[in-house]
C-alpha cells in the first residue's frame, strides 16, 4: 500500500504539473472533497497504446462490437493502470474546485433531453461564428463514458452515430483527447472529444472535415479565449480555425463546446500552394526541447520531442535536423542569409509576437511545444500555433487557479506536495526533468521571498517567479512546489510578460538566435506593438464579445456538464470596472476578466521601453 500510495503521488504530480494545458489542474492539489476522479499513470507524453492491429480480427482497419469488447477485457485483464478512478473530480486534487483552492461543483446532473427535430439546421461553413451548430451522437451502448475512459490513450474510436443538420453520418469514430483536460474531470462532467468521420468511410466528410476536435474549456469561464486569439492571429498568419457547437450524447444535452479545427492535410490545402510536405506536432511537454534546438545528427534523439503526422520519412527528418543545426549555429552576423532559404522568418516573427503579446500560457515562449511544423515541397519550414485554449488571460481562470507563475507563497521548488530531491528519495531525476512550465535549464518554477534561499537564488525582478536551482548536494529537486507553494498571481506569465522574454534561453533558439539579429528583432517588436494597437483595444473588442456572449449564455445557461458557473462566466466577460470589482471579492481571487486583460496587456506593451524606442 505504501508503495502505490507514493506511485499515485508521483502520477499524480508528474502528470498534472505539465499536462497539455500546461498547468496545475483546476483547484490545485491540496482536498479529497469529492468523488474519484481519473488519474492517468504515465503523464501526458506517455505513449500511446496500441490495441488495433493486435484486436482487428477482420483486417478492416477499426474494431466492431466484439473487437472492441475482448479489446476492453485485455486492458482489464492485464491491469493497465492508464484508467484508474483515484482521487480526484469535483471537490478533490486534480478536479475542479474543492479544498485545494476553489469552489466544490456539485455531483453531475443530467442534461435536458435534446431531439434532432428541436433545432434548426445551420446554413453556415463548419466553422462559422454567427450561430452554434448542434451534433448529435448516438452511441449503440449505454456506457459509452466507460468505453472511452478505457479506450483512452489507445489507437482504438468508440464509432457513434452523428447527425448534423438533418444529415446522418454513421461510423464516426469517437475518443476522448487531451491531458489535464481530461484527467483533471471526472467523470459525468464535459471532456474533451475527437471525432474522425473516416474511422470505416475514408471519404466521409461533415461540410469537407475529416475530423473535429471539440474542446471543453477546462479553465476558461468564457468559452470565448481559444476563439477570439484565432480570431486575431489569423489576421496575419495560418492558424486553425475554431468555432462553438452544441454537443448532445444519446439524447442529453452535454452543452458548449469549442470546435478547434486539426493541423492536417486539409488545414494545409487551404493556406499553402501545396499539401505534398512534411508536417510534425510538437506536443506539449514538461521540459519542452521541441524549440528547434540541435541536438545532435540522430534522427531518433528528434522523435522524443517531434510527432511526423506526414510519411515518416528520413528525408524529412535530415531537413528538420539541418534547419535545427543552422539556426543554432550559424554566426548572428550570417544568419539571415544561411536561414531564410529553410524558414519564413516573416512569419515566424509573427507567431512569436502572437505568442507573447497575446500570453499562450501553452506556447513556444514558455515551454518550446505546444506548436506545428509544416515543411513545404521546398524544404522551407513554416509554424502553426496548436492548443490556443490558454491565451489572452494574465493566469488559469475559474475557481481555484493561479497565474502560471508568481510571487508565491513560500517554500523553495521541490518543498510542494510530491517534491522529490535525488538523493534523498533516489529517484535518479536529471538536470533536464526539473525544468517545468517553461524554465530554462536548471530554472524551476520559483516562489518565496526574493533572496537566496535554500539554494535558490531568483532570476529576474523580485518575486518574478523563476529561480535558478543551486545544485545541493545530491542533485537537484524533482516535481514540486505546487499550488500554495511555489505559484501566486502576477508575475512574468500576467499582464506584465516581457515581449523579451527568453531571449538568453538556448533551448528557444527563434527567440535566442533569431531576435539577436537586428533586423529581426525591430520587425517582431513591431509587430508586438501593432497587435497591441490594433487588437488589444477592449472598446473595439467588447462588441464582439457581446456578440459571442448573447449567442452563447442561454446555452451555457441549461449546461449542466460545464466546469465552471454561470456567474464565473458573466464575471469574465464584464466590463472592465465590473469585472475588477467583482474579483476584488476573496471568492473570486484567481480569475481574471477578459477586459482586464485587453486593457492591462496593451498599456504594459505600449509603454515597453523597447516598443517605445521604435521610430515610425
Amino acid at each position: 500500500m505504501k508503495w502505490l500510495l507514493i506511485l499515485v503521488s508521483f502520477a499524480f504530480c508528474c502528470g498534472t504539473a505539465v499536462a497539455q494545458d500546461g498547468r496545475p489542474p483546476r483547484g490545485g492539489f491540496g482536498g479529497f472533497g469529492g468523488p474519484p476522479g481519473p488519474i492517468v499513470f504515465g503523464g501526458p507524453m506517455s505513449q500511446e497504446r496500441k490495441l488495433l492491429e493486435q484486436f482487428d480480427a477482420n483486417n478492416d482497419g477499426w474494431l466492431n462490437d466484439t473487437e472492441r469488447q475482448r479489446a476492453r477485457e485485455s486492458i482489464t485483464n492485464d491491469g493497465d493502470t492508464r484508467r484508474m478512478r483515484g482521487p480526484g473530480g469535483p471537490g478533490g486534487p486534480g478536479g475542479p474546485g474543492g479544498p485545494g483552492g476553489g469552489r466544490q461543483l456539485p455531483p453531475p446532473s443530467a442534461g435536458k433531453t435534446i431531439s434532432p427535430d428541436d433545432v434548426t439546421a445551420v446554413s453556415g461553413s463548419l466553422y462559422t461564428l454567427d450561430e452554434v451548430r448542434t451534433l448529435f451522437l448516438q452511441f449503440p451502448n449505454k456506457d459509452w463514458e466507460e468505453e472511452l475512459e478505457a479506450f483512452y490513450k489507445t489507437d482504438v474510436d468508440v464509432p457513434a452515430t452523428l447527425i448534423v443538420d438533418g444529415v446522418t453520418y454513421p461510423n464516426v469514430g469517437v475518443h476522448f483527447r487531451g491531458a489535464s483536460s481530461y484527467f483533471s474531470v471526472s467523470r459525468g462532467y464535459k471532456r474533451s472529444l475527437n471525432l474522425s468521420f473516416d474511422l470505416v468511410d475514408s471519404d466521409q466528410r461533415l461540410l469537407g472535415y475529416k475530423t473535429l476536435n471539440l474542446l471543453n474549456c477546462n479553465g476558461d469561464p468564457t468559452f470565448m479565449r481559444g476563439v477570439l486569439f484565432t480570431e486575431i492571429a489569423r489576421k496575419y498568419i495560418p492558424v486553425p480555425q475554431a468555432n462553438f457547437v452544441r454537443v448532445v450524447i444519446n439524447g442529453e444535452d452535454w452543452g458548449l463546446f469549442v470546435n478547434a479545427q486539426q493541423f492536417n492535410k486539409e488545414f494545409i490545402a487551404e493556406h499553402f500552394p501545396s499539401d505534398k510536405g512534411a508536417r510534425w506536432k510538437v506536443p506539449g511537454s514538461p521540459g519542452g526541447r521541441g524549440g528547434l534546438d540541435y541536438i545532435g545528427e540522430r534522427i531518433d534523439d528528434y522523435r522524443n520531442h517531434y510527432e511526423i503526422k506526414s510519411g515518416d520519412k528520413d528525408e524529412s527528418w535530415r531537413k528538420l535536423i539541418n534547419l535545427c543545426k543552422t539556426l543554432n549555429e550559424t554566426p548572428i552576423e550570417q544568419l539571415p542569409t544561411a536561414i531564410e532559404g529553410k524558414l519564413d522568418v516573416e512569419s515566424v516573427l509573427w507567431f512569436l509576437a502572437l505568442d507573447v503579446a497575446l500570453v499562450n500560457s501553452d506556447g513556444y515562449w514558455i515551454r518550446a511545444s505546444d506548436y506545428n511544423l509544416y515543411m513545404d515541397p521546398s524544404g522551407k519550414f513554416y509554424l502553426v500555433p496548436h492548443d490556443v485554449n490558454e491565451t489572452l488571460s494574465a493566469g488559469m481562470q475559474g475557481p481555484g487557479m493561479a497565474a502560471p507563475f508568481g510571487p508565491g507563497r513560500g517554500g523553495p521548488p521541490g518543498d510542494g506536495p510530491g517534491g522529490m530531491r535525488r538523493g534523498e528519495r533516489g529517484q535518479g531525476l536529471d538536470r533536464e526533468e526539473p525544468r517545468r512550465a517553461g524554465a530554462p535549464p536548471d530554472r524551476l518554477p520559483g516562489g518565496g521571498p526574493p533572496g537566496q534561499r535554500d539554494g535558490v537564488r531568483p532570476l529576474g525582478p523580485p518575486g518574478g517567479g523563476f529561480a535558478e536551482r543551486i545544485p545541493p548536494e545530491g542533485g537537484f529537486p524533482g516535481p514540486g512546489g505546487m499550488p500554495g507553494r511555489g505559484f501566486g498571481p502576477g508575475g512574468p506569465g500576467g499582464f506584465e510578460l516581457d515581449p523579451l522574454v527568453g531571449l538568453d534561453d538556448p533551448t528557444k533558439p527563434l527567440r535566442s538566435r533569431l531576435l539577436a539579429v537586428p533586423e529581426y528583432r525591430e520587425k517582431y517588436l513591431r509587430n508586438v506593438k501593432k497587435i497591441a494597437e490594433d487588437d488589444l483595444s477592449w472598446p473595439q473588442l467588447e462588441p464582439r464579445v457581446k456578440a459571442f456572449a448573447n449567442m452563447i449564455e442561454p446555452i451555457l445557461a441549461e449546461d449542466t456538464k460545464k466546469l465552471t458557473s454561470l456567474e464565473d462566466f458573466r464575471r469574465s466577460i464584464a466590463s472592465e470596472s465590473a469585472a475588477e470589482s467583482a474579483e476584488a471579492r476573496p471568492e473570486n481571487r484567481g480569475s481574471n476578466s477578459l477586459s482586464s486583460f485587453f486593457e492591462k496587456r496593451r498599456n504594459y506593451l505600449l509603454k515597453h521601453p523597447a516598443i517605445q524606442e521604435l521610430k515610425d
